[in-house]
């Protein structure tokens, strides 16, 4: 009996402390500190990490007293494994608005606003599906098939197109007539949907199928202040299929729609044939019922986070998409009817469409904010990124960079397909307004960059005059103070002035975001109301207004042509070196931590692995040894801890202590996502936990403190890390020390001193939890 009191009481006193790394990935071996590490749980995509020697430390207790057993849990491969990580690039428009969804200011209640508020940013979502889609339509259908196609001289010099053009006399083979020529080329923009499923589809078994601990919602009293501790929160396995499903089906009736109707145009001209024209108004008939299906689809159901929700809708998953995969194979079959009178001429229609869209995304973005404000009012909290409104300019920023890459892929094919030689049309007069508009706006954005820069030149100046009493250069004896170094000075200072920059964030997001809006109309009423490029349109006028429309329409082209073969390098680089994956997966840390609610088509939210991963880590171990635990977590890997936390038991949570260091916890997420991270939320998080410390410091872009109210902050926020260690050369420190800014906290001895305090508060010995409040499956019951 005594040694078994012994093993147990041993057993109780480990300790086990949790590494949670941050954005741009890192090895076990750095992380841990040791070139012989070994995977203790997981896979090669997210695992947890020990060294060699601490494999069986929970059977070595004594040898591990007064510290903490190292964990590792590496889950980088998430966001930047294999090469076909590359294609997520395709994706970054509906990742953006994807983020739109989880900015929604902080509210009283959950009220109709709330939701209308996520109504709103799914039909953003859809319509940027749709213009993905049509900007396909654009290339294949219009530029090659219909007026490259169908002009002698551009067919003849595109020996690939030969089955497909006409001769001199608008005459050909069997695949020369327009129809076949659009049912035929549909295949592309059909191929680039089937795309979207297929990685949403992959993406969506891998990520959005990881359980997390299923538990009984906690009651409402106060303490519950984010929907992050809900046990569906993290698994949105079934929105994410029926977005899916009505995605997939509004890209294939967008499709059909370009194939149909210009089939069905020609028939309702006089003379057409009767049946056709009578299949043709079916057709159309059954498209916008489709249309209005798919809309019904996105706006019935938003996420369900109280309850673990595993039912599929399996039928409508299946449904939808067939269905409009059957219209888009009548559509082709349609427009494929033999019509030998039928000729291509001019463009197809797309500056209608292209112009609806953008109308539809103008008014889904001023609804957004209007709905935003109105949220925002209810609970105002001035540190909220442009006062409630950053979800409605992160929207608007997801529209303009959607159009960029379909406006620039339509004008680079077309001047691959046509050069300077002005045998076809071109694309939609819009596509060229639309381009005409960035160089007013990077403008704009010059004027925000040189107002930052005598800011960030104001700011150095006053830290310039602050490091030296930081570092006490004149406070301190004779025989100990350091001499002042003016270049040492001004990098420190130049460092601490730089990385405030990040918060002067929400301005340049906003003005940008106005600007963008206010431009975007006015393409859209240039072009409709003149139907000419800007330069042609501008003929007659004043010679500094035609100077300046022919500048922007050729600076403009010039620019979406550059930035899309930037794209096409760095996706083809992305591909192919694993470094660059990873730089691009950085992205994807900071962007794909939420789940897909706005749009399935964005990355993956591994989010709803990883927490899962850690949650389940962190119930089992201490279940098992009842034995203390500091979950440690840097920059991202602070917000996957804190996400965690909340996911626990409260009995199980009451046993953690949290290390957050370089976190923007706060300083990012509080501020852009407060309804999930803001004040009361974090403060919630301090009073669930058992106890929480905060570095950071002055140098760091990204981390910053935590902030909370009253007596809540200092007992969380340690005051801000010197950084560099020492400001000359000491004892300790014989070379200059190095500038760490968000890198490296673990270096800081204040940090082992920290982990020491928290480690000496949390209890050891405590019960273990009973078995009861072992993690349930399948979101059954659970008691504490």
């Amino acid at each position: 009996m005594a040694a078994e009191h012994h093993a147990t009481t041993a057993a109780d006193e480990t300790a086990l402390e949790l590494l949670v790394h941050g954005v741009g990935g890192t090895t076990p071996q750095e992380m841990l500190d040791d070139p012989r590490t070994v995977r203790v749980s997981g896979d090669e995509t997210a695992a947890v990490f020990r060294r060699v020697e601490d494999a069986d430390a929970e059977s070595r207790a004594q040898d591990y007293r007064g510290k903490p057993v190292p964990e590792a849990y590496v889950w980088c491969n998430l966001t930047s494994g294999n090469g076909s990580r590359a294609l997520w690039l395709l994706l970054l428009p509906f990742m953006v608005v994807n983020l739109a969804h989880w900015m929604r200011p902080d509210a009283l209640r959950r009220s109709r606003a709330v939701r209308f508020y996520g109504l709103l940013v799914r039909l953003t979502g859809l319509t940027l599906t749709v213009l993905f889609v049509a900007a396909a339509c654009e290339v294949a259908l219009d530029l090659t098939a219909w007026q490259c196609a169908g002009t002698a001289a551009c067919g003849e010099r595109r020996a690939w197109l030969g089955f497909l053009s006409v001769d001199a006399h608008g005459t050909g083979g069997w695949w020369s007539q327009p129809g076949r020529r659009l049912a035929l080329a549909a295949l592309a923009p059909t191929a680039l949907t089937a795309l979207l499923w297929y990685l949403s589809h992959r993406t969506w078994s891998a990520y959005e199928s990881q359980l997390p601990p299923g538990h009984e919602p906690e009651p409402d009293d106060g303490e519950t202040s984010t929907a992050l501790g809900k046990p569906g929160f993290w698994y949105g396995r079934r929105l994410v299929a029926r977005l899916r499903a009505a995605h997939t089906a509004a890209g294939l009736l967008t499709v059909a729609a370009a194939v149909g109707t210009s089939a069905a145009r020609h028939d309702r001209a006089p003379g057409g044939p009767p049946l056709l024209d009578v299949l043709g108004w079916a057709l159309v008939a059954a498209l916008l019922a489709g249309a209005l299906l798919v809309v019904g689809v996105v706006v019935h159901r938003g996420r369900s986070e109280n309850t673990l929700d595993v039912t599929l809708d399996r039928v409508l998953v299946r449904a939808l998409p067939y269905g409009a995969l059957a219209l888009l194979a009548l559509s082709m079959l349609y427009a494929g009817w033999s019509r030998p009178g039928w000729r291509s001429f001019g463009r197809l229609p797309g500056d209608a469409t292209f112009g609806a869209i953008a109308l539809a995304e103008g008014a889904l973005v001023v609804a957004l904010a209007v709905v935003a404000k109105a949220i925002y009012r209810t609970a105002p909290d001035r540190r909220t990124a442009l006062r409630g409104l950053g979800g409605p300019a992160t929207a608007m920023l997801a529209c303009a960079l959607g159009g960029v890459m379909s406006g620039g892929t339509a004008q680079r094919v077309a001047d691959w397909l046509d050069g300077t030689s002005g045998l076809i049309k071109g694309p939609p007069v819009l596509l060229s307004w639309q381009a005409s508009m960035i160089p007013p706006l990077l403008v704009v954005l010059a004027v925000l960059c040189a107002a930052l820069a005598v800011r960030t030149a104001r700011l150095k100046k006053r830290e310039k005059a602050r490091v030296p009493l930081d570092y006490h250069l004149d406070g301190r004896p004779a025989e100990h103070t350091e001499p002042s170094d003016a270049a040492r000075t001004d990098r420190i200072a130049g460092t601490r002035a730089r990385a405030a920059l990040t918060d002067r964030a929400p301005l340049i997001i906003g003005v940008v975001s106005a600007v963008t809006l206010l431009l975007g109309a006015l393409a859209v009423v240039g072009a409709w109301t003149t139907h000419e490029v800007p330069g042609t349109a501008a003929e007659g006028t004043y010679s500094v207004v035609q100077g300046a429309a022919d500048t922007a329409q050729a600076l403009g082209s010039w620019l979406i042509g550059v930035g899309f073969l930037l794209f096409v390098t760095w996706g083809r680089r992305a591909y192919k070196d694993p470094s660059a994956r990873r730089t691009i997966g950085i992205l994807w840390d900071v962007g794909t931590f939420w789940p897909r609610a706005a749009h399935p088509f964005a990355p993956p939210c591994y989010a709803e692995r990883a927490v899962p991963d850690l949650t389940w880590r962190m119930a089992a171990w201490t279940r098992a040894t009842g034995g203390r635990l500091i979950l440690s977590g840097h920059s991202q890997g602070s917000v996957l801890a804190a996400a965690a936390a909340w996911q626990l038991h409260p009995s199980v949570r009451k046993r953690v202590g949290l290390l957050t260091y370089g976190s923007p916890l706060e300083r990012l997420y509080g501020r852009w996502f407060p309804a999930h991270f803001g004040p009361a939320a974090l403060a919630s998080l301090h009073r669930q936990v058992d106890c929480w410390r905060n570095l950071h410091r002055r140098t760091d872009p990204i981390g910053g403190p935590i902030g909370l109210p009253g007596e809540c902050g200092p007992q969380v926020d340690h005051p801000a890390l010197l950084d560099p260690l020492a400001y000359g050369r000491t004892e300790r420190h014989p070379l200059p020390a190095p500038i760490l800014g968000h890198g490296d906290y673990r270096a800081d001895p204040v940090f082992a001193e920290e982990r020491a305090r928290l480690l000496a508060r949390l209890t050891p010995g405590v019960p273990r939890p009973r078995p009861e409040d072992a993690p349930q499956t399948r979101g059954g019951r659970s008691s504490g």
